[in-house]
Protein backbone atom coordinates (compact mmCIF):
# COMPACT_ATOMS: atom_id res chain seq x y z
CA UNK A 1 0.00 0.00 0.00
CA UNK A 2 1.55 3.87 -0.89
CA UNK A 3 2.12 5.67 1.97
CA UNK A 4 -0.28 8.93 1.49
CA UNK A 5 2.55 11.88 1.93
CA UNK A 6 1.90 13.42 5.57
CA UNK A 7 4.74 16.62 4.95
CA UNK A 8 4.76 19.42 2.26
CA UNK A 9 8.55 20.62 2.13
CA UNK A 10 10.09 22.84 0.05
CA UNK A 11 11.48 21.87 -2.63
CA UNK A 12 15.15 23.25 -2.13
CA UNK A 13 15.49 21.21 0.94
CA UNK A 14 15.47 17.79 -0.48
CA UNK A 15 18.00 18.87 -3.45
CA UNK A 16 16.04 20.29 -5.81
CA UNK A 17 18.44 23.19 -7.21
CA UNK A 18 15.24 26.14 -7.11
CA UNK A 19 16.59 28.46 -4.58
CA UNK A 20 16.90 32.53 -5.80
CA UNK A 21 20.37 31.44 -6.72
CA UNK A 22 19.91 28.49 -8.89
CA UNK A 23 20.95 25.92 -5.41
CA UNK A 24 19.96 23.72 -3.34
CA UNK A 25 19.55 24.34 0.22
CA UNK A 26 19.37 20.61 0.86
CA UNK A 27 19.04 19.50 4.13
CA UNK A 28 20.12 16.02 4.90
CA UNK A 29 17.75 15.66 8.25
CA UNK A 30 14.56 17.20 6.19
CA UNK A 31 15.11 14.25 3.83
CA UNK A 32 15.42 11.62 6.60
CA UNK A 33 12.19 12.63 8.15
CA UNK A 34 9.96 13.30 4.55
CA UNK A 35 11.63 9.90 2.89
CA UNK A 36 9.96 8.33 6.68
CA UNK A 37 6.56 9.91 6.79
CA UNK A 38 5.96 10.34 2.56
CA UNK A 39 6.10 14.16 1.20
CA UNK A 40 4.99 16.67 -1.29
CA UNK A 41 7.42 18.63 -2.61
CA UNK A 42 6.88 22.26 -4.26
CA UNK A 43 8.46 25.74 -4.67
CA UNK A 44 6.07 28.75 -3.68
CA UNK A 45 8.10 31.11 -5.93
CA UNK A 46 8.47 29.14 -8.74
CA UNK A 47 4.45 27.92 -8.34
CA UNK A 48 4.13 31.78 -9.04
CA UNK A 49 5.53 31.96 -12.02
CA UNK A 50 9.48 33.19 -10.74
CA UNK A 51 12.31 31.51 -12.90
CA UNK A 52 15.46 29.62 -12.10
CA UNK A 53 17.86 31.26 -11.10
CA UNK A 54 16.15 34.52 -9.64
CA UNK A 55 16.44 38.49 -8.34
CA UNK A 56 16.79 38.22 -4.75
CA UNK A 57 13.33 39.49 -3.27
CA UNK A 58 12.14 40.77 0.21
CA UNK A 59 9.33 41.48 2.12
CA UNK A 60 9.22 45.28 2.59
CA UNK A 61 8.08 46.94 5.52
CA UNK A 62 6.29 44.32 7.43
CA UNK A 63 5.21 40.17 7.30
CA UNK A 64 3.82 38.04 4.77
CA UNK A 65 0.62 38.85 6.43
CA UNK A 66 0.72 42.27 5.59
CA UNK A 67 1.47 41.13 1.93
CA UNK A 68 -1.34 38.82 2.34
CA UNK A 69 -3.65 41.68 3.63
CA UNK A 70 -2.48 44.02 0.50
CA UNK A 71 -0.18 46.53 3.56
CA UNK A 72 2.85 45.70 2.20
CA UNK A 73 4.73 44.36 -1.27
CA UNK A 74 7.67 42.02 -2.13
CA UNK A 75 10.09 43.82 -3.96
CA UNK A 76 13.08 42.29 -6.00
CA UNK A 77 16.52 43.68 -5.15
CA UNK A 78 16.67 45.88 -8.54
CA UNK A 79 12.90 47.21 -7.23
CA UNK A 80 10.23 45.18 -9.20
CA UNK A 81 6.86 44.64 -7.07
CA UNK A 82 6.89 41.13 -7.36
CA UNK A 83 3.77 40.60 -4.45
CA UNK A 84 1.32 39.39 -7.08
CA UNK A 85 3.94 36.45 -7.92
CA UNK A 86 4.24 35.41 -4.03
CA UNK A 87 0.71 35.54 -3.65
CA UNK A 88 0.00 33.28 -6.59
CA UNK A 89 2.71 31.01 -5.55
CA UNK A 90 1.53 30.82 -2.09
CA UNK A 91 -2.43 29.93 -3.09
CA UNK A 92 -0.97 27.33 -5.13
CA UNK A 93 0.77 25.96 -2.53
CA UNK A 94 -2.02 26.26 -0.48
CA UNK A 95 -4.41 24.52 -3.19
CA UNK A 96 -1.68 21.49 -3.47
CA UNK A 97 -1.39 21.03 0.42
CA UNK A 98 -5.46 20.91 0.43
CA UNK A 99 -5.64 18.50 -2.15
CA UNK A 100 -3.22 16.17 -0.03
CA UNK A 101 -4.96 16.56 3.08
CA UNK A 102 -1.40 17.97 4.33
CA UNK A 103 -1.27 19.02 7.77
CA UNK A 104 2.13 19.93 8.29
CA UNK A 105 4.99 21.97 6.29
CA UNK A 106 8.70 21.87 6.21
CA UNK A 107 9.67 25.15 5.00
CA UNK A 108 13.02 27.09 4.52
CA UNK A 109 13.97 29.51 6.63
CA UNK A 110 14.39 33.03 6.16
CA UNK A 111 12.87 33.03 2.57
CA UNK A 112 10.21 35.94 1.49
CA UNK A 113 7.56 33.25 0.77
CA UNK A 114 8.37 30.16 3.07
CA UNK A 115 10.14 32.09 6.55
CA UNK A 116 9.07 31.22 9.78
CA UNK A 117 9.35 33.38 12.77
CA UNK A 118 12.34 34.84 11.20
CA UNK A 119 12.98 36.44 7.42
CA UNK A 120 15.20 39.12 5.90
CA UNK A 121 14.62 42.99 6.68
CA UNK A 122 13.74 44.20 3.44
CA UNK A 123 17.06 46.21 3.26
CA UNK A 124 18.86 43.41 1.41
CA UNK A 125 21.45 43.76 3.98
CA UNK A 126 21.58 40.20 4.99
CA UNK A 127 20.55 40.75 8.19
CA UNK A 128 16.70 39.11 9.42
CA UNK A 129 14.03 40.14 11.83
CA UNK A 130 10.77 38.84 13.37
CA UNK A 131 8.22 37.65 10.67
CA UNK A 132 6.90 35.11 8.26
CA UNK A 133 6.83 34.57 3.95
CA UNK A 134 4.11 34.50 2.53
CA UNK A 135 3.35 30.98 1.44
CA UNK A 136 3.96 30.41 5.64
CA UNK A 137 1.41 33.33 6.85
CA UNK A 138 -1.34 31.54 4.24
CA UNK A 139 -0.54 27.68 5.54
CA UNK A 140 -0.83 28.79 8.94
CA UNK A 141 -4.21 30.71 8.86
CA UNK A 142 -5.26 27.79 7.11
CA UNK A 143 -4.35 24.85 10.11
CA UNK A 144 -1.29 23.76 8.40
CA UNK A 145 1.36 23.59 11.08
CA UNK A 146 4.71 25.01 9.42
CA UNK A 147 8.25 24.22 10.74
CA UNK A 148 11.41 25.06 9.32
CA UNK A 149 14.51 23.10 8.68
CA UNK A 150 15.58 24.00 11.97
CA UNK A 151 13.09 22.07 13.72
CA UNK A 152 13.57 18.15 13.02
CA UNK A 153 12.88 17.23 16.48
CA UNK A 154 9.60 19.32 16.73
CA UNK A 155 8.40 17.68 13.18
CA UNK A 156 9.21 14.76 14.40
CA UNK A 157 7.46 14.60 17.64
CA UNK A 158 4.32 16.45 15.70
CA UNK A 159 3.82 13.62 12.84
CA UNK A 160 4.10 11.09 15.40
CA UNK A 161 1.19 8.71 15.72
Amino acid sequence: MKMLPKILVSSCLIGKKCAYDGEARTSTAVKECCETYGYISICPEMEGGLGCPRERHEIVGGSGSDVLDGRVRVISISGKDMTDNFFSGAERTLKTAKANAIKVAVLKSRSPSCGKNMIHTGNFDGEAREGCGVTTALLVRNGIKVFTENEIDEIKRELKP
